[in-house]
């Protein structure tokens, strides 16, 4: 359920704004999509798993909190950054 170390320093690598960069924005953000990418097809196979779902949750409403900062901050970024996650907005 959780991501590898090599695909968090992959999402780390793509999503930094500079070298070094692993707390911007973007990059929690994409952290935070992949983990929720994971925890959804675990939540479609254990459908009566509630204390899972309120982790999962928990994950869906502080990524919603961490977009809408970056939009009030700069929404150009906001935008780059749905396109390449391919999330819906």
């Amino acid at each position: 359920m959780s991501i590898t170390k090599e695909k968090k320093q992959e999402l780390i690598q793509k999503f930094a704004t500079k070298p070094g960069d692993t707390g911007s924005t973007e990059v929690q953000i994409a952290i935070l999509t992949e983990r929720i990418n994971n925890l959804t097809g675990h939540m479609k196979g254990h459908e009566k798993d509630f204390h899972s779902r309120r982790g999962f949750l928990m994950l869906v409403g502080q990524r919603r909190r961490l977009l809408d900062y970056l939009k009030r901050v700069n929404d150009g970024r906001y935008r780059e950054l749905l396109l390449a996650l391919g999330l819906r907005r």
